[in-house]
């Protein structure tokens, strides 16, 4: 053998090594970064997931809002890409407890009769005026989380809360996306996609209420979402009569 062709296959050997190293290497950081999402997420592998459907405010019990369906699609891929089992059932069918599956919960109060049971048992702390009392419509949407209140600006400033709860150690979490129209809904779940490495590696295992607003949505869209605050113990500490 000539030294030029040793030294090929020198070469040869130490690219396939090199090669072989960089796939174990970017194997086990998928893994890492399946495993934080599944934990963070509860769901394992073949565990199921519930998405609870609102309906459209004001529209056909039936029907759900557009935003609504894009915010679904959104969470059905981080469902999918953990490896579980998708049910999708109205907010008037739910049944089980807390903790049993992990639940995606999606709209306001008004159009989910799900969420509002979650909001008076889990956080307290939240009140959303749903405006059905016609002296209290210029209040319409308002959040009040302790004692800070949240007014709806239509197309310019609309909030949402983005919650994780969960009730006791070993059971699944409750994710929460409560917004004062259907596209901060959406904005909330967009937010939780781009962000859950971040949100896994501070929040871990534990219970968590987030402020986001939404900006300008009538040109943006659900995109120019940020964090307001960390609500978590003004929303779980029950409202003074």
């Amino acid at each position: 053998m000539t030294e030029d062709l040793r030294d090929v296959l020198l070469g040869l050997v130490a690219a396939g090594i090199s090669a072989t190293l960089a796939w174990i290497a970017r194997t086990y950081l998928w893994r890492v970064r399946l495993r934080r999402r599944q934990q963070f997420l509860g769901l394992p592998d073949g565990s199921d997931a519930l998405l609870v459907i609102n309906r459209q405010a004001g529209g056909n019990p039936q029907s759900v809002q557009e935003h609504d369906v894009y915010a679904l699609s959104e969470l059905s891929a981080l469902v999918k890409e953990c490896g579980a089992r998708i049910t999708l059932v109205s907010h008037t069918s739910v049944r089980q407890g807390i903790g049993e599956d992990t639940e995606f919960c999606l709209g306001g109060p008004v159009s989910n009769q799900r969420m509002a049971a979650h909001l008076q048992t889990l956080l307290p702390g939240v009140r959303v005026n749903a405006g059905l009392d016609p002296s209290e419509a210029a209040d319409h949407c308002v959040f009040q989380i302790g004692q800070e209140r949240y007014p709806l600006e239509t197309g310019t400033s609309e909030y949402v809360l983005l919650a994780r709860l969960v009730t006791q150690a070993g059971a699944r979490p409750v994710f929460l996306f409560c917004g004062q129209v259907a596209i901060t809904n959406q904005a909330a779940t967009r937010y939780l996609a781009r962000h859950l490495e971040q949100l896994a590696r501070k929040h871990k295992n534990s219970s968590f209420c987030l402020l986001l607003k939404v900006t300008n949505s009538h040109a943006y869209g659900p995109d120019m979402t940020e964090l307001v605050a960390d609500v978590t113990h003004a929303a779980q500490t029950p409202l003074s009569a």
